[in-house]
């Protein structure tokens, strides 16, 4: 009798634990069918945030040739002065453009110091060809910074949607990108929602 009893109660478990299962998959199921798609604005915005996370690596062995800082606080200021005064043209606020681009620029130094502490533990950097840190490297980021200010404008009506910040997060951790630049581009993006649960 108390064999049977307890075969019963491991079934009941068993049954129990099947339908947790069942009652899982199924809301996880909903849950994903009720994300809708980002808008279409999303993608280009984030290619070119990891185009320019690419863009550390050469800046960072420039600074590894250099022995220069990776703070370049003269260069930062310049930076978001230029955003400022271009952001109006966009349709875009001044503060608003300062505060995506400062992050940018802490997602940058983020990856910049991870390569160089990386070539110091090795005691060496890659030895590949070393653009022009302001002949080349600097006009290239010119270049994508007008495209960001674009691309951020483009999709500023979808910042306050709920499901933004979902949208970004899923962005972020594509198996498509190593864990330094999720990191970075977690960063980057950090406050590109403004949607408040």
């Amino acid at each position: 009798m108390v064999s049977h009893l307890r075969e019963q109660a491991r079934s009941y478990r068993r049954l129990t634990l099947k339908h947790q299962l069942l009652f899982a998959l199924l809301f996880a199921t909903v849950s994903a069918n009720a994300v809708a798609a980002p808008p279409p604005t999303l993608a280009p915005l984030l290619d070119s945030i990891v185009e320019r996370l690419s863009i550390a690596d050469q800046v960072a062995l420039s600074k590894w040739d250099s022995h220069k800082p990776v703070e370049d606080r003269p260069r930062e200021l310049d930076v978001i002065a230029s955003v400022k005064a271009q952001a109006p043209s966009y349709n875009l606020a001044p503060e608003v453009a300062e505060q995506f681009f400062a992050a940018q620029m802490e997602a940058n130094k983020m990856v910049q110091y991870s390569r160089l502490s990386d070539w110091h533990l090795k005691g060496k950097a890659p030895d590949t060809p070393r653009p022009d840190l302001v002949g080349k490297i600097r006009p290239q980021l010119d270049e994508l910074q007008k495209r960001l200010l674009q691309q951020l404008a483009d999709f500023s009506p979808d910042r306050s949607n709920p499901q933004c910040p979902l949208w970004v997060a899923m962005a972020v951790h594509e198996a498509r990108h190593d864990p330094l630049i999720q990191i970075a581009m977690a960063r980057a993006t950090g406050e590109l929602c403004i949607y408040q649960p």
